[in-house]
């Protein structure tokens, strides 16, 4: 997927040289995204089209601690900032807009919901390739050996089933899930003409 791996299993640097690339693409259309000449829904597609990419590859595998969400809540909100300053209703004059106020102007999913959504199209993915497919077989692996002291790091099919359960599926097996899911897909399809 193009994600870089450590051995500690930390994806800290990995989301640090993505958003290094997202500041960058950020710079080099800051001008388009500034002028007053473009409007607010073409803001929303240049940075959807042009940053999300760079910013959002290979975001599928990244089990997302609290402290990397915030990182990225920072940066979109960073981003958004395109929209300028707000008059105050009751003064007249220009404030900063609030986290919140970006997020009702911006109206599309926040970054980390586009993560967890490519994240569960991805456990689908990986769910159908069967027991065959290398990647299948090193997601099911049971490792051995020893681990290290100390609280477990969190690993992809535990975030996966973190997502399932905030979608309220969270008693299923993911496998089981996509299977059902792929099989009611299989039957629809045959009934529509």
């Amino acid at each position: 997927m193009g994600t870089t791996l450590t051995d500690q299993n930390s994806i800290q640097e990995e989301i640090k040289s993505r958003l290094k690339s997202g500041n960058a693409c950020y710079y080099s259309v800051q001008n388009l995204l500034s002028s007053s000449l473009v409007t607010r829904n073409l803001k929303i597609r240049i940075y959807r089209t042009i940053i999300w990419p760079v910013v959002l590859y290979g975001c599928e595998t990244w089990p997302l601690t609290l402290r990397e969400e915030r990182r990225l809540r920072l940066f979109e909100n960073w981003v958004l900032r395109i929209f300028g300053p707000k008059r105050d209703e009751v003064t007249g004059k220009l404030r900063k807009v609030h986290n919140e106020e970006l997020n009702d102007v911006y109206s599309s999913p926040n970054i980390i919901r586009v993560i967890k959504l490519r994240r569960m199209r991805w456990e689908g993915h990986v769910a159908r390739m069967g027991e065959r497919r290398g990647l299948y077989s090193v997601l099911m692996r049971k490792p051995e050996g020893k681990r290290p002291l100390g609280r477990p790091r969190r690993r992809w099919e535990d975030i996966i089933k973190m997502d399932l359960q905030e979608v309220g599926c969270g008693g299923m097996d993911w496998i089981e899930l996509d299977r059902l899911r792929a099989l009611t897909t299989t039957v629809i399809s045959l009934r529509v003409p």
